[in-house]
């Protein structure tokens, strides 16, 4: 998709459907990629804090400088923190070497998600570094992207590699993740519609300035109380950390897709206590027999839409979407030519496909 500088603007309504930054990150990436300028409007309306924070300004002046946007808006808009109304007038796609700087735990992972279809669209290949929090409990950990999304991403065409060079968790920030991108300009469609009744399940627990014991307790109760006597388990020290942190993780490989369940340590709850409230929700999900959960639903949605749009269809299978996934098609429906279809029953499938003349 080239940009058409004689597009008309369109304006979106921040507060609609989750009124959070799922609508800031979809639209900048969709009006990057197609070109399509745009005003958004009643940023974050819905927050405690409304309006552009730290980690979505980032997105924006990230997604300015790969597509060559201008940014504008009125007195207490634009390109700043606690916005409420930006406009956003994207040039041409450009790859290259970048850097962007989140600052404070700020998640690195959305800042990548408005980037990458912007990027796996441009002429050229690309390097991202971008610092700031790779394991924060409002968004995907780097791991996420490394395992889940990015090798279903390649079924659609760009290739994406990314790499954790340094960990960096809530509240202290401080990590460091980098991107190579493998652009495509033709986007291909998939389907994850079969769940594959065998599937190789993993824990890891990660601790940062914190006792390695936290991390064995974890390791050691999914143990106990999965019987999963296939599972690898793996304890992961962090090395030079910028702060203290700790994460555990459950990974549901299978031929197909893989999925990943995450847990936050907090102060005050024990070790044990997280872990089994991981296990919970990983035996909820094994439970449904879908191939797709709830947060990997919401990222597949862009790279089939983007396939839709250029002649080919998709699906997914998944459980109930989120509020974030309905926004998320809500937008995709606004730039793109293409036709959304949600079958729900038991459980949800959703179909993408060119728009019929």
């Amino acid at each position: 998709m080239t940009p058409s500088p004689t597009q008309s603007r369109i304006t979106i309504d921040g507060a609609q459907g989750e009124g959070g930054g799922q609508i800031i990150r979809s639209s900048l990436a969709l009006s990057a990629v197609t070109g399509t300028p745009i005003r958004l409007e009643n940023i974050r309306a819905g927050r405690k804090k409304p309006g552009l924070l730290r980690q979505h300004l980032t997105a924006v002046r990230a997604a300015a400088e790969v597509s060559g946007a201008s940014v504008s808006g009125a007195s207490v808009s634009g390109d700043q923190l606690r916005s409420s109304v930006l406009e956003f007038t994207p040039g041409t796609l450009q790859g290259g070497d970048f850097r962007f700087a989140v600052g404070t735990a700020g998640s690195t992972s959305l800042v990548a998600q408005t980037l990458l279809p912007a990027l796996a669209s441009a002429g050229e290949s690309s390097t991202v570094t971008l610092t700031g929090g790779t394991h924060n409990p409002w968004a995907p950990p780097t791991d996420f992207l490394q395992r889940c999304y990015l090798p279903q991403l390649a079924k659609a065409g760009p290739r994406v590699d990314v790499s954790l060079t340094r960990h960096g968790f809530y509240p202290a920030g401080g990590g460091e993740i980098r991107l190579q991108v493998q652009p495509q300009t033709s986007w291909s469609g998939f389907e994850l519609l079969d769940c594959e009744p065998t599937f190789t399940p993993k824990v890891t627990a990660i601790v940062s300035k914190l006792p390695r014991g936290i991390a064995e307790r974890q390791c050691d109760t999914i143990r106990r109380k999965s019987n999963w006597e296939n599972a690898r388990y793996e304890m992961i020290e962090v090395d030079e950390p910028t702060g203290p942190g700790n994460v555990v993780m459950i990974e549901i490989e299978r031929a197909s897709v893989t999925e990943l369940f995450i847990a936050h340590g907090k102060v005050g709850v024990k070790a044990e206590r997280v872990a089994r409230s991981l296990l919970k929700q990983v035996r909820a999900h094994l439970g449904r027999r879908v191939p797709v959960g709830e947060y990997l639903a919401d990222q597949l949605m862009m790279p089939m839409g983007l396939a839709a749009a250029q002649g080919h269809t998709s699906a997914f299978r998944s459980g109930p979407l989120s509020m974030h996934s309905q926004t998320h098609l809500a937008v995709l429906k606004v730039f793109l030519p293409i036709e959304i279809d949600v079958q729900e029953d038991d459980d949800v499938i959703v179909r993408f496909r060119p728009q019929v003349a």
